[in-house]
């Protein structure tokens, strides 16, 4: 039996664009989805698109309304609430049906080749990924691959990991109010033996807007943030490891699709 995928959501007032991303999962081939949803207290109609949605999936849902402190908050409740082998963030939209088959595939197929006397080993995989606005392309991600000390950072929209490094690694820091995701990355990915397999396809497309990408407060932010997440993990390059970083965010704009 296929291993179990838990796609994790945090929602609030998300009616907007929440059909649409159950939609996206509801059309994934992969055989075993497990979805975990924490609602922050929706005023709007995100909460009866969730209820109809657990009522008529195919796929396992786990939900709850309960009020968090935030996005990282709730993003810990829903990880909670997971019982798969594999876990993913979902709060944006795959573009193929087979998406996450394509990650589970490539994942399992990397471990199954990586050397058995590597002190390295495949603790989860990541895809390009694209934001867009209303089916518009505005930027196209590729990640390729990497290590953070070379400034390179996964798209975290598109990585799934496994539950194993949750718990090694503990939970998402609510201390950070944008950049909590690349200090979990950072934490994990510092000790060299966790790799991540790579898909060199677009497989996610983000919806434009959020804490770390709208306007230059909030971008100026999450890089402070992010200084303080490489420093709290105990490493002292962080200003070159930003200027790196800073340098293949700016090539992005760059590149061709």
């Amino acid at each position: 039996m296929a291993k179990k995928v838990s796609l994790v959501l945090m929602t609030y007032n998300s009616s907007a664009n929440l059909e649409k991303t159950l939609h996206s999962i509801e059309n994934q081939d992969y055989p075993n989805i497990e979805v975990c949803i924490q609602d922050s207290c929706s005023t709007d109609t995100t909460i009866d698109i969730i209820k109809n949605y657990a009522s008529s999936s195919h796929n396992s849902v786990i939900w709850r309304s309960e009020k968090d402190t935030g996005i990282y908050d709730g993003l810990n409740r829903s990880i909670k609430m997971a019982t798969g082998d594999y876990i993913l963030v979902m709060n944006d939209e795959f573009t193929c049906d087979d998406a996450l088959t394509k990650l589970v595939t490539t994942l399992e197929r990397e471990e199954a080749s990586f050397p058995t006397d590597s002190n390295k080993r495949i603790v989860g995989v990541h895809s390009d990924l694209v934001y867009a606005d209303n089916g518009k392309i505005i930027r196209y991600w590729h990640m390729g691959r990497g290590t953070i000390w070379s400034g390179w950072c996964p798209a975290h929209p598109t990585m799934l990991i496994k539950r194993e490094i949750y718990e090694k690694y503990g939970l998402y820091d609510t201390s950070y109010v944008s950049a909590s995701d690349y200090e979990y990355m950072v934490r994990f990915l510092k000790d060299k033996e966790n790799v991540l397999a790579y898909v060199p396809e677009v497989l996610v497309s983000m919806f434009v807007g959020g804490t770390s990408n709208e306007g230059v407060y909030n971008y100026w932010r999450s890089i402070t943030e992010s200084l303080r997440g490489i420093h709290a993990n105990g490493i002292y390059c962080g200003l070159w490891m930003t200027f790196l970083r800073t340098v293949r965010v700016a090539m992005q704009f760059l590149r061709k699709r």
